[in-house]
This record gives structure tokens, sequence and C-alpha cells, in this order.
């Protein structure tokens, strides 16, 4: 018999194996000083692009006054216990009332955080003789939430029309045989590439099979759609999906999230979502801070108008500069260059060092081997120059991996260890 740590000691994990080169610089970075469009980062000054504000609230005066007070009223602590308990209060129920209004549902209910609330309504929607079917590309929170699955789940293609299709005939052979239903999950906005959903496809496809559709629209809620009402609001097709999912830790700069739907719905999750059974309910300042930044998003369009320049700037300047974002259609901003995983970490310090800008490294085994991927989030605090001198930065780091400068200085790094 093996040490339970014995593969511990063997295999730190894809990511892990780099701690030693990256920990406290590329992995687990400390941005310093207010959250705005500048920070600090290790004493220096850097145009920040790694912050989801989208909607520049997290340091705004009136945000901050509403959770200061929020807290000198209620503390850390109020209302303790679950909600089914002893921690529910009016403050709960009104804020699920105007989040299920803006988000045009009957119901809505609070989920103390993102991740673990989309993990638990996946389980409490689906039984054994029910089917999952989800993109391959869909967000870690959603992978978990199906691994608890204990009946049949299948990956289509990333927004794969054709694949989506395909994998629905399979889930309605097993239901037709199980007597369970099929429950089909996307993304409204995918965090990575910034593609959205094929949600009007998916709503199409509904007239031909009998399933369910559950949107995590964690990056379109107060960025996509006339009112800021997410990715469903922007294709014309809220009212078709059963099972709405925001997050407050982008547009909302705070912590908590919440599902939409009908309210028979609501009603089945708020009595079986075991992460929200069994956890301590939303603390009060939090939910004060919510209704403060919800009235925002309701009443100041150009707060998104702010936005969405900064994001037309952004990717417009890098395409005229000839740079590949793939085909993002939201705020999210990939940038993708060819290169290894030391040439990704010295071109990154170059950018944050020499440049003054600091954004997100994806690499292997988040996307193939030999791609780097710059991921850039534009917020309503960035301004154009930000934006320029980002461009700049780009320009020249493009030109320096090019002409193999960050293969020379990986080279010499991993040989002088």
């Amino acid at each position: 018999m093996k040490d339970l740590f014995q593969k511990i000691y063997d295999d730190k994990g894809p990511l892990g194996k780099w701690a030693s080169q990256a920990e406290g610089y590329f992995i687990f970075p400390k941005l310093e000083g207010p959250i705005s469009n500048r920070m600090k980062f290790q004493g220096k000054e850097v145009i920040t692009w790694s912050v989801n504000d989208y909607l520049g609230l997290a340091n705004r005066p009136e945000v901050r006054k509403a959770d200061a007070e929020a807290a000198a009223a209620y503390g850390s602590a109020y209302p303790m216990g679950a909600r089914m308990m002893s921690g529910h209060t009016d403050l709960h129920e009104q804020l699920q009332n105007e989040l299920a209004e803006f988000v045009n549902k009957e119901a809505a209910y609070l989920l103390n955080f993102g991740y673990q609330g989309m993990v638990s309504t996946i389980d409490a929607l689906v039984g054994k003789d029910d089917v999952i079917v989800y993109d391959v590309d869909a967000h870690a929170c959603i992978i978990d939430g199906v691994r608890l699955h204990m009946g049949q789940r299948f990956t289509y293609k990333h927004n794969d029309v054709e694949s989506i299709e395909k994998n629905l005939k399979r889930a309605e052979r097993i239901a037709e045989k199980t007597g369970g239903g099929i429950l089909l999950i996307s993304e409204g906005v995918f965090g990575m590439r910034g593609e959205q959903g094929k949600l009007k496809e998916i709503v199409e496809l509904k007239k031909k099979y009998n399933f369910r559709l559950f949107v995590d629209d964690a990056h379109g809620f107060g960025t996509l759609g006339k009112t800021g009402a997410g990715a469903g609001e922007e294709q014309g097709v809220q009212d078709d999906i059963d099972v709405y999912f925001a997050t407050f830790a982008k547009s909302m700069a705070s912590t908590g999230a919440f599902i939409a739907a009908d309210a028979e719905i609501i009603q089945y999750l708020k009595y079986n979502l075991r992460s929200q059974m069994f956890a301590k309910s939303l603390q009060m300042q939090l939910v004060v801070g919510a209704l403060k930044r919800l009235d925002m998003l309701r009443t100041m369009p150009e707060l998104k108008e702010k936005l969405w320049e900064n994001v037309n700037a952004l990717q417009g300047g890098l395409k005229e500069r000839g740079f590949d974002i793939g085909t993002t259609q939201s705020c999210v901003t990939p940038v993708y260059l060819k290169g290894s995983i030391p040439e990704a970490m010295a071109l990154v310090k170059d950018l944050r060092e020499n440049h003054g800008v600091f954004c997100s490294i994806v690499v292997y085994p988040v996307i193939p081997k030999g791609l780097i991927l710059l991921r850039l989030i534009p917020t309503a605090s960035h301004t154009l120059q930000d934006v320029n001198e980002t461009l700049d930065a780009f320009s020249s780091i493009r030109e320096r991996l090019e002409n193999g400068t960050y293969k020379r200085l990986s080279d010499a790094a991993m040989a002088s260890e």
C-alpha cells in the first residue's frame, strides 16, 4: 500500500510544477492599493487589466459609503445561521425580488458564492435518471457540479450547434429508457475566450427536443443587453432560459450570487440547495451593498456605456495592429500569441516591469501547448490613455517574442539554475 501523500510528492500537477519559478509573481501575485484602473504591483504602478470590476463600482465613493454604513449597522456576523433556520431577513427577500425583476424572471434566490452555488444548483436540478449535456469549455464550477451527477452526462464541442444536437439525440435515447429529463448547460459568456454561448440557437432546438436550459451568465450580467440583464437579453432569448445564474463578483464588485427562474422552480431549489441549507446566510453588509450596486446598474446606464467605449477602443486597437483576439463577443479580451511557457514568463515579466501593464497569463494545460493567452478585462474605470499605452506595450512585446528575445532570456535563466 502506498502512502496517500506519495502522489503529491511525485507529481505537483501541471501548474504546481512551476511553483518555484512562478509563485508570487505569475501565480498568486499581489496587487495592492484601491481597486482601480491603476494599482501597485511589487511597489510599481501598473495598468491593471486583471480585475473583473466591469462597471468600475468597487471603489466608487457611494458604494464604499453603503458598504461602510452597512458594516457599522450590522457588523460582519449578522444574520447568524442558515437561511432556513435563523438567517432570513426582509432585505434578503428585497434583493431577491429586485434581482428577479432585473433579469425578467418570476423569482430569484441568493447564493453565498458563485462557485458553491453553481455546484449545488446542478446537484439539486438533476437526479440519477436525468441526463446532462454541457459545453466542453464550461467553467470549472459547472464541471464540478456535473461530477456530482449520478446519471449520464455528455459534453458537446464548444459552441457547436451540430454537436449540441447530436448529444441531445443521445440524451433523449437514454432519458426515454430511464424516464428522466435533460438539462443543457451553457455559459452566457465564456470567461477565457469572451465568446457568447449560442443561446439563441440552443433555444431554437427546444422546438425539436425536450430539455431545460441552465445558463451561467457571470460575465454577461451587467455588461450585455439593453438594460444589462445579460447574454439572454442581448440575444433576445431571456424568457427561454429556464434557470439563470449570475455572480456578484464581476459587474457587482462584491461577493455572492443568485439564481432566477419561474417561482415554482425557485421554491423547489431553496428547499433543496444543500450549499445554502447547510451554510450561514449571506451577511447583511453584502446584501445591503448588493442592493446599492443593483440600483446603480439600473439607474446609471453611463457606466455600461463607458465600459463599452473602453472595450471597443482596446479590441479595435488590437485588431488594427494585427493581434489575434479570437472571436470575442464580450468585454473579455483574449490576445493569442505563440510561444512556450518559459517564453510566456519572460514576456509577462517584461510587460509588467518595463511597460507597467498587468494582465493575466494563461498557458497549458488551460489552453493547448505552444499558445500563450494574455487575458485583458476592460472596465469602466479605464481611460483611453490606459488603452493607448497598453497597445504600444503589446506591439513591443510581440516584436521581442517574434525575434527570439524571450527565448534567449528564458534559456539563459534556466541554464543558470
